[in-house]
């Protein structure tokens, strides 16, 4: 890539990445204000199961029937598109999704009984709205296939505004209306449901806005230029292998529905708050993977190697880096977070689900990047063994686990499932295209967070105990925590500039 032009996409893919990071973290404060100050007030830990696992279901079975499309879009985009439009495959990427909730609907029908079966002993709410499930799955669906054309456009702001915020600013007025008797049940799962739709509905009239196209052409399907030299082939067979590789990024979906069906609504709504979390972990990557993702394929298209192992280095290093720093502030304030929630002690028991998936969290931000590098090159078809192991080893460990250790162990049971997918991912990715993600500067962040806990450590044992004794009560518990953060995390910070971790951090710092 030439140099010029890979600094004006570097700054789009910054500018892009910066706006949707916002936008993502006004929907985490959102959420966290949701979630925290009335999901755990208004709604029992049953209800909050239900909702948790209706979502979770839906995007489990939204994933399947993408049937691949949003990867194949992504990365046949730069084949399709030249001077004189994009050929068609934005309808294309309509028309396979459809096709895929189709299937999945008639699976639905078909299994509709034995899956009532399966949740009606320790999960009977959710039988009461199993219907609706369709639904939802068909407006979770076409978010994602309209946020995914927005993306390959280089335009990611709106559609994480939509997601992040539109979809959780809806949800918190059913919170309040059910919460305060002003709607039933029944209405507020409808509205609960509603709000993806509507979410659906803004993500497609932004990405025919932005497109450019009338909506005769954005439809249209250009069939002669899609037959052109095979490559309809490549196409559907690229499509359908990624049909069977989708579960990837959808394994702790997983873990909510295990519990519902084995440990009952009110368990995973422990789980739910846990996950939510663990989850703001992973909010950086959701911006950043977005519009980085078009890039690599451009690169891989190019054989331009060299520029694959630069961006995913440096996407690895920058999520490793922001995703372990959000990790840390969590951790050391999470005492301070159960009490000061409403019903925080019934929740406390997830404190471990918050620490074995945050470094799940931590690890799949840092290396996912690696699963879009083997999925645009001409080795995909290795992603079909690799999607195996870790569904295999995710059902088996999640069945196992549940078992044992309860909510601790639907988290492990993702923990060691993404760690031996990883294991075996970045070795293929070493053995056939010589990309590898890891560097030094990965080393001196995880040095920099350990020494960084160890200081966490020994501020609760000196620290804390003279702030309790000169202000005791909540107001103590959250002074010390306010000031354990501000302390700690300026100390790390100074060390990861001052150790030139980054170079691009650096550098932006020394522009401003």
């Amino acid at each position: 890539m030439h140099i010029a032009v890979r600094d004006i996409v570097m700054g789009v893919i910054a500018r892009q990445s910066i706006r949707g990071a916002l936008a993502n973290y006004l929907g985490v404060a959102i959420g966290f204000v949701t979630t925290f100050f009335v999901v755990t007030r208004f709604l029992t830990t049953e209800e909050v199961g239900l909702t948790r696992v209706m979502v979770d279901a839906a995007m489990l079975f939204s994933a399947i029937a993408q049937m691949g499309s949003n990867s194949s879009l992504i990365r046949f985009f730069p084949h399709f598109k030249d001077n004189r439009g994009h050929h068609g495959i934005f309808g294309l990427s309509l028309l396979v999704p459809l096709t895929g909730f189709a299937l999945v609907a008639l699976a639905f029908l078909v299994f509709h009984d034995p899956l009532l079966e399966i949740y009606s002993e320790r999960s009977a709410l959710l039988t009461d709205y199993f219907y609706m499930l369709p639904m939802l799955t068909f407006f979770a669906l076409y978010t994602t296939v309209f946020e995914t054309g927005a993306s390959v456009l280089m335009r990611i702001t709106v559609p994480k505004m939509v997601r992040e915020v539109g979809i959780r600013v809806f949800n918190l007025v059913a919170y309040l209306l059910y919460g305060y008797k002003v709607i039933s049940l029944d209405v507020f799962v409808w509205m609960f449901c509603g709000s993806y739709g509507l979410a659906m509905l803004l993500n497609m009239f932004y990405l025919y806005r932005i497109s450019g196209l009338p909506l005769a052409a954005w439809l249209h399907i250009d069939w002669r230029f899609v037959a052109d030299g095979g490559r309809w082939r490549d196409m559907l067979r690229y499509t359908l292998f990624m049909t069977a590789t989708v579960l990837a990024g959808n394994i702790p979906l997983m873990s909510s529905l295990f519990l519902g069906a084995k440990a009952g609504l009110a368990v995973t709504g422990v789980y739910t708050i846990a996950f939510f979390i663990a989850n703001v972990v992973e909010v950086p990557y959701r911006s950043l993977g977005a519009i980085s993702r078009p890039v690599i394929a451009t690169a891989v298209k190019d054989n331009d190697w060299a520029e694959v192992n630069r961006l995913g280095r440096q996407v690895s290093l920058h999520q490793l880096l922001v995703s372990l720093m959000i990790f840390y502030v969590i951790w050391i304030n999470l005492d301070a977070l159960f009490a000061v929630i409403p019903n925080g002690a019934d929740y406390r028991g997830g404190a471990g689900v918050v620490l074995i998936l945050g470094l799940a969290k931590v690890m799949n931000s840092s290396l996912s990047i690696g699963s879009d590098v083997l999925n645009y090159s001409r080795w995909y078809r290795w992603s079909l063994p690799l999607i195996g192991v870790l569904t295999l080893s995710a059902i088996v460990l999640n069945t196992v686990l549940i078992g044992l250790w309860d909510i601790n162990g639907a988290a492990a049971a993702t923990l060691l499932s993404y760690g031996l997918y990883f294991v075996l991912l970045l070795t293929m990715l070493w053995w056939r295209l010589r990309v590898s993600l890891f560097s030094v500067a990965q080393l001196k962040v995880l040095l920099i967070v350990a020494v960084g806990f160890v200081l966490a450590w020994l501020w609760s044992g000196w620290v804390t105990p003279v702030v309790a004794a000169w202000l005791p009560g909540m107001a103590g518990m959250l002074v010390d925590a306010a000031a354990k953060t501000v302390v700690l995390c300026c100390a790390l910070a100074g060390t990861v500039l001052a150790w030139k971790v980054s170079p691009t951090v650096n550098a932006m710092l020394r522009k401003k």
